[in-house]
Parts: structure tokens; C-alpha cells; sequence
């Protein structure tokens, strides 16, 4: 079983920043992908990021170029940082890990950017 724990969710104007943290139970090495999900009131979770075990990054259109997603291996935990953030990006972020063929995800945290 895994856990995993997000934070660094919050209020913030619109053009500020925030970053989110992903702690996990255990070693992160064998992930398959670590990442993000967002869902905003109303409308389907949708892939923020994603970060594979190789390093390779991904990310949704509409957030590319403003958010950066790494990990730390020796900390167990991938970062997701979000700069020049719009009211369109609130939402609750969850954290997921792909680990072969089970996918855990994190209770979530709320990101809220007032306009």
C-alpha cells in the first residue's frame, strides 16, 4: 500500500504562485509516473502533470509553460510549481502514483486563485 500526502494548496491572487508537494509512503524509484490531477467544481478531473521514473515530463496545454513539475527521489516527493496562476486553475489538485498496474492517489488539497 501506498500513501500519499499533498501540500501547499492555498488561496492566491491571480499572477501569484504556489507550490504543491506529494509526500510518499515509500521509495519512488519504481513508480511508473508520479503526477497531478486537477478538478474544479463541476467539470471532470483532468491531468495537470506527470513526471515518469526516466524524468520525462508532461503537461496539459492549457498549463504549459506556467507549471513545472520535478521530484526528489531521496525525499520521496514530486513538487508541482505553479506560477502567473489564473482563477481558471482553482480547483482540487490530487497527487497520483502509477506503481505497474495500480494507480494510489492522494486525498488532495485545494488551490484556489481569486480574480
Amino acid at each position: 500500500q501506498v500513501q500519499l500526502v499533498e501540500s501547499g494548496g492555498g488561496l492566491v491572487q491571480a499572477g501569484g504562485s504556489l507550490r504543491l508537494s506529494c509526500a510518499a509512503s515509500r521509495n519512488i524509484d519504481n513508480f511508473n509516473a508520479m503526477g497531478w490531477y486537477r478538478q474544479a467544481p463541476g467539470k471532470q478531473r483532468e491531468l495537470v502533470a506527470a513526471i515518469t521514473s526516466g524524468g520525462f515530463t508532461n503537461y496539459a496545454v492549457s498549463v504549459k509553460g506556467r507549471f513545472t513539475m520535478s521530484r526528489d527521489n531521496a525525499e520521496n516527493t514530486v513538487y508541482l510549481q505553479m506560477n502567473s496562476l489564473k482563477p481558471e486553475d482553482t480547483g482540487v489538485y490530487y497527487c497520483f502514483a502509477n506503481l505497474m498496474t495500480t494507480t494510489y492517489w492522494g486525498p488532495g488539497t485545494q488551490v484556489t486563485v481569486s480574480s
